[in-house]
């Protein structure tokens, strides 16, 4: 049987503090949060390897719990404090706002998948994550009920981030996406100020992608 206790620490000694991830409040939450509750039970035993972790058949298209390195480096640099308010846009099983739940002030998780919002939800509760609110619609538009966020995290790659989430942040807020998939993708950091929003490219960084976030083909001559 797995000492998953051990494998928490193992992911975080071996893929996460050796991918530039410094944050001690970051570093200290990923050994806390168990990860092995967020996936299918038959898949438990995996839930620490360094790779994407697909979700299936929770809900079609697909969908995976991210590979710890890139899901840590990623959370590092929208630099969340503890008085913010953080969007998550994909909330898949509830892993990824288990984790942001213990470093700001509330979550609010968009995911438009039912059963995966039913299972987030319930991960949450039981677990404790009281500070977290499961919310479906689709992922593209984000929540603007609840808008402004300080931070907004797009969990999986997309083609763009469309200006309708750009626009549910707050001033002096950050959103953090990876836009393009496989060897393409590159994480970039958006950033609100003086009401006008602009991203820079950070590194290249390649998840898996998100539903929704597609460009459509454009005609060529």
């Amino acid at each position: 049987m797995t000492d998953f206790t051990q494998a928490r620490e193992k992911m975080v000694d071996c893929q996460v503090r050796t991918s530039d991830v410094t944050s001690l409040a970051l570093i200290s939450t990923m050994l806390s949060v168990p990860r092995e509750q967020f996936v299918p039970e038959e898949k438990r035993e995996l839930a620490y390897i360094d790779e994407d972790l697909s979700l299936a058949p929770l809900g079609p298209p697909n969908r995976y719990l991210m590979e710890p390195a890139p899901f840590a480096r990623l959370l590092q640099l929208g630099d969340v404090k503890l008085s913010d308010v953080v969007l998550l846009v994909g909330a898949g099983t509830g892993y990824s706002a288990a984790v942001l739940s213990m470093l700001c002030s509330s979550v609010v998780a968009v995911e438009e998948d039912a059963i995966l919002a039913d299972i987030a939800e319930k991960n949450l509760a039981d677990l404790g994550y009281d500070n977290v609110a499961v919310v479906q619609g689709p992922l593209h538009k984000g929540w603007a009920k609840e808008a402004p966020f300080d931070v907004i995290i797009v969990d999986g790659a997309v083609d763009y981030v469309p200006d309708e989430i750009l626009e549910q942040l707050q001033d002096g807020g950050r959103l953090v996406a990876v836009e393009g998939t496989g060897n393409a993708g590159v994480a970039r950091l958006y950033l609100r100020e003086d009401g006008n929003v602009g991203g820079r490219d950070i590194m290249n960084c390649s998840i898996q992608p998100l539903p929704g976030f597609q460009k459509e083909a454009e005609f060529e001559f």
